[in-house]
């Protein structure tokens, strides 16, 4: 009689089909450009609103006439010029309002009695609303480009300061400890531990920054002055001209959204080391 070969390896345990992979709660990959979904999404709800008749074209043309008199205020040459000017005001006003950000916050954040002279006098500053130093810096400063550039410098330094001296008083003290036992030198203390300690913070500062630079902007603008973009503006709410003003604020969302993802960008590459939700 032939024997019936019986294996003695163990059953292997059947796959409970009630265990489920582990969900993850990251937010997922980085989609490439998502940021301009919510951006084109609302141009096509106007454009949709529009075409419907759902919108009043004196009070809000449709995208296509904003567009076409885009074209034409490009092609007349009004509208670079305007660009041109803004650009020079933002600029000059960001580089001043940046610089003094950065040295006051080091100033402050790194010494007792510069935060005792400092931090007050910055909060006190944070306290009063900056378009109101308008009459003020006119008479100090007169009504031409000075005090424009003046008042956005304020706009833009008061987030920076404010964010780099907050990501300066949070670095762990035992950082500090360690490189006093390492025996750093001040400017190696301040290259290898201050720096990436702060730049979190520095970052977060600057993009608000480029944002209130922009917003101080098309104000000013607005005051005594022959041109820029909020001057185009202006002077299309005296004639009623809401295609023009339309265009002005698209050219002002356009260099706020390129300004803000730039410094995105900058500060993704700066602070690749570390490992956050956002990369």
């Amino acid at each position: 009689m032939t024997a019936t070969a019986v294996s003695t390896a163990p059953a292997l345990p059947e796959t409970d089909h009630r265990v489920r992979r582990r969900r993850s709660l990251a937010p997922g990959k980085r989609v490439p450009a998502a940021r301009l979904v919510g951006p084109a999404l609302l141009v096509v709800l106007w454009a949709v609103a529009s075409a419907a008749g759902a919108l009043d074209p004196g009070a809000i043309p449709a995208p296509w006439t904003v567009l076409d008199t885009g074209a034409h205020l490009w092609t007349d040459g009004t509208l670079p010029d305007d660009i041109l000017t803004s650009l020079q005001r933002a600029g000059t006003g960001f580089v001043i309002g940046l610089t003094a950000g950065v040295v006051l916050a080091l100033a402050s954040g790194l010494s007792r009695t510069g935060e005792a002279l400092i931090d007050g006098t910055v909060n006190l500053n944070r306290a009063i609303p900056t378009l109101g130093l308008i009459p003020l810096f006119i008479l100090w400063l007169g009504i031409g480009e000075t005090f424009k550039i003046a008042i956005i410098a304020i706009v833009v330094y008061i987030p920076i300061y404010l964010n780099t001296h907050a990501a300066l008083s949070g670095i762990d003290s035992r950082f500090v400890e360690l490189a006093e036992v390492q025996g750093l030198s001040r400017v190696r203390f301040i290259r290898q531990i201050v720096v990436p300690g702060a730049l979190p913070g520095f970052f977060v500062g600057l993009r608000l920054g480029v944002t209130g630079s922009w917003l101080g902007l098309v104000v000013l603008e607005q005051i005594n002055a022959t041109s820029g973009l909020g001057y185009m503006m202006f002077q299309a709410q005296n004639y009623g001209q809401t295609d023009v003003i339309l265009v002005g604020l698209v050219v002002y969302g356009i260099f706020g959204l390129v300004s803000d993802s730039t410094v995105r960008i900058i500060e993704r590459r700066v602070l690749s080391w570390r490992r956050t939700l956002s990369n």
